[in-house]
Order: structure tokens, then sequence, then C-alpha cells
């Protein structure tokens, strides 16, 4: 049965975001709230995680995960930016988006989409989130956490609890996981394009 952590929506008990993070680091699978509802998330390298998050959410191969980072400056390590890109970036996180661009070689492999060499990051606007991804140091591996037959994200943590608990190693809830899912822009063409609309507004990268 998973761990359950309430913890403050404005302050996070370090004691308990500790907690959760040597659980991710024991190759755990963690449910944790963001902006766009709650996510799974798992270190880089638990391809085992991947592979629960694989069978929780009846995802195919084909999947693209997300890279889900604390701090702008955890992206140039696992992406390719050119300036232009860059600079798109750095205006729009953290917040509600995901962009897809071209991996490095820094990047988990078991995460790629693998033809094209891609792979989704985000910066997530949300205190919870953002203090485990600080405790713990490095992004996770992360997917929406969308029930089969479910169009969005799971936004209490109680009911995921007791739903999921069994698959999961913790449960991660501060009461405000946020409602709608990201808006997914593509950067790595020669046209920018969004591939979904979702809370962040698509106007600045639609031409």
């Amino acid at each position: 049965m998973a761990r359950y952590f309430d913890v403050h929506p404005d302050n996070p008990q370090p004691r308990a975001l500790t907690q959760v993070v040597d659980i991710l680091r024991d190759q755990g699978l963690v449910a944790y709230p963001t902006d766009s509802g709650f996510a799974l998330g798992c270190v880089m390298g638990n391809r085992d995680g991947l592979e629960r998050i694989r069978s929780i959410r009846d995802l195919d191969r084909h999947h693209n995960f997300t890279l889900v980072c604390s701090e702008f400056a955890q992206l140039g390590q696992y992406v390719e930016m050119g300036n232009d890109t860059f600079r798109l970036l750095r205006a729009y996180t953290p917040g509600p988006y995901t962009f897809i661009l071209k991996a490095t070689r820094e990047a988990p492999k078991a995460m790629l989409q693998e033809k094209r060499r891609t792979v989704g990051v985000r910066i997530p606007q949300h205190v919870t989130a953002r203090a485990l991804l600080d405790a713990l140091g490095e992004p996770l591996m992360s997917s929406s956490l969308i029930l089969p037959g479910h169009e969005d994200a799971s936004v209490d943590g109680w009911a995921i609890n007791e739903e999921l608990g069994n698959a999961l190693d913790a449960v991660l809830d501060s009461g405000d996981a946020g409602l709608g899912p990201t808006t997914v822009v593509d950067l790595t063409g020669e046209q920018v394009e969004v591939l979904r609309i979702g809370a962040g507004d698509p106007e600045p990268f639609e031409v």
C-alpha cells in the first residue's frame, strides 16, 4: 500500500518531502500534484517505474513521457535549444506548457520518442511539485495521472490513494492540484506547432 503524505500547499513540510525523495531514489513510483492535475513520477533510469505507469494508464509503447524539471537551468542538459527556442522557453516557463524538443545524449533513453529522438519537458507552476523536484535535485520522468476511460488527470489525492494505493509507493498531496491539461507545443520542426490546447494560452505559438 502506498504511503500517503499530506503537506501544506504553501509550505510543504521538508520532512515529508525528504521521505518521498527517499522512496523515489529507492526506485519507487509516486503520485504528486501539479498545476495540471496529479502526475505519476519516477527518477531517471527507473525503467520499471515507466512500465508501472504504462500499466496504470494502459498506455502503448509509443506514449510520450515528460521530463518535469524544477528550473530552467536544468533543461539545457536534456534538450537541444537554439537561441530562439531558448528565449521562447525562458519567457513561458514555469507555466502550464509542455514543450517537445530534440533530446540530448543526457536525456533518459527509456522515455524518448524512438523514431524522432524527442522528449517532452515542462516546468510546473506549482509549489508542492517544485518543492519535491528541488528536494530531489533532478527531473522526474512523468506522465499525467489520467486513468483509462477518463479524459482529465485526477485531482483528488485521497481518492488516488484509495484507488491506486496498491500500485503506487507514495501519494504526495497538498490539496491543490490544478485543473486541465497543459498546452503542448512542438518546437522540433521549422515551424512551431501547437499539438494540444490546454491551460496555457496557445496564441504566442500560433503562426
